[in-house]
């Protein structure tokens, strides 16, 4: 094993920080929201405030660490997780499928929970009684839902997953998060036109008998374009140990959710940094900041483990079987 666990024995956080730079010149485009665009904010410091943006918000990045999971290119999980289990669904007589993996509310997505015989399968394993009885007593067993998730869907347990359907309690909060953010941001204003080299402008068109306007992209259209800059960027990861253990799972499936997810920030960190078309970052630095002393072993040597450590689940009876779930999502 090539995880240190004697340091994070009774260590109730293990925090990462990696150091990102933009792989070519300085500018990048963060994560925008329809509503605001680009998260901007202050925040303080010795000296007053500094200008910050949000590159990539905790939501997403719960997506993009679960997407290193999958082999796009095979149609199947990496390698390294050939033997974890997860929900399959075929999706109607399309001969396309999803899953749980690649779904993004894990275990709640509308195609795996529209399946009622499954839905009350989980509800039956997690000691759940029925919706209204549950909730008049105010009773509801956190571990009895994490160990049932954990069976069929590991990933829905680092993630997080709110099995509403089957309980309005049924939710297990992110024991692994992470966000970026720039440090002293500013904006890098630019612009550019699209040259319609037929008709620059769309009256022209009128002479063949057509009204149309540049809404409709005809025509030049002049447009704006926001970048930034930053002083640094840096990605922050944030694995909840105490969440782990309260949710008294045995050694062998405490031990393979901590290197399941140590693989997921080493591999993001490898691969998964091209956010967007105008925002390619490079890894300068990565490092645990607490526990102090603690090295993450290196994306390779992870790899190696988690064959051994799934193989422990299964040993100790973790995992459903078979491993892989199917069910199948039914027009009408």
């Amino acid at each position: 094993m090539t995880i240190d666990w004697q340091k994070l024995n009774g260590v109730p956080r293990l925090l990462m920080e990696a150091e990102l730079k933009p792989i070519q010149g300085k500018r990048f485009q963060p994560t925008g929201f329809p509503d605001l665009g680009a998260a901007q904010y202050e925040a303080p410091t010795e000296d007053g405030t500094v200008d910050m943006v949000l590159v990539e918000s905790a939501q997403s990045m719960a997506n993009r660490l679960e997407a290193v999971c999958w082999d796009d290119a095979n149609g199947a999980p990496h390698p390294a997780l050939a033997e974890m289990p997860y929900v399959s669904v075929d999706l109607w007589d399309s001969g396309k499928t999803t899953n749980s993996i690649q779904e993004a509310h894990r275990l709640n997505s509308p195609y795996i929970m529209r399946d009622d015989k499954f839905a009350d399968q989980l509800r039956g394993e997690a000691n759940m009684p029925g919706r209204k009885e549950k909730e008049e007593a105010g009773v509801f067993d956190r571990a009895a839902l994490a160990k049932t998730v954990f069976k069929y869907d590991p990933g829905s347990v680092l993630h997080g997953v709110f099995l509403e359907k089957l309980l309005g309690l049924a939710r297990l909060q992110r024991c692994l998060s992470g966000f970026i953010e720039a440090y002293n941001s500013n904006t890098a204003d630019s612009g550019g036109v699209k040259n319609d080299r037929i008709a620059p402008s769309p009256g022209a068109l009128k002479q063949v008998g057509l009204e149309v306007s540049a809404r409709e992209g005809y025509g030049n259209v002049p447009f704006h374009r926001t970048e930034y800059a930053a002083e640094r960027i840096t990605a922050y990861f944030n694995l909840d140990l105490a969440q782990i253990r309260a949710y008294g799972l045995c050694e062998s499936a405490e031990q393979f959710l901590v290197a399941l997810a140590l693989w997921k920030v080493r591999k993001f960190l490898d691969t998964g940094l091209r956010l967007r078309t105008a925002c390619d970052l490079d890894m300068c630095d990565f490092k645990a900041t607490r526990p102090e002393g603690f090295s993450v072993p290196s994306t390779s040597k992870l790899e190696a483990d988690l064959p051994g450590l799934i193989q422990a689940c299964a040993n100790d009876k973790l995992f459903a079987d078979p491993r892989v779930k199917r069910l199948t999502f039914k027009k009408g």
